[in-house]
């Protein structure tokens, strides 16, 4: 006759589970980049316009205009 083995678990041991899918780390690294590039998206995306407000306050002279412009 054959023994029939049997996985006895210690108390306080763990059966590990083969787990599929993304650690939590994973998921905030990967989330982080998604904002990163949209960010970097938008800034890219509105940079002309940046450019063009801060040339026009340039022309208007800035923080030495004082109350010259309303």
């Amino acid at each position: 006759m054959r023994e029939r083995k049997e996985s006895v678990m210690k108390v306080g041991m763990r059966r590990r589970t083969t787990r599929s899918g993304m650690s939590g780390r994973q998921l905030l690294v990967m989330q982080a980049a998604m904002i990163g590039g949209l960010a970097m998206t938008l800034f890219v995306k509105e940079l002309p316009g940046i450019v063009r407000e801060l040339r026009i306050y340039r022309m208007t002279g800035g923080m030495r205009a004082n109350r010259r412009y309303p």
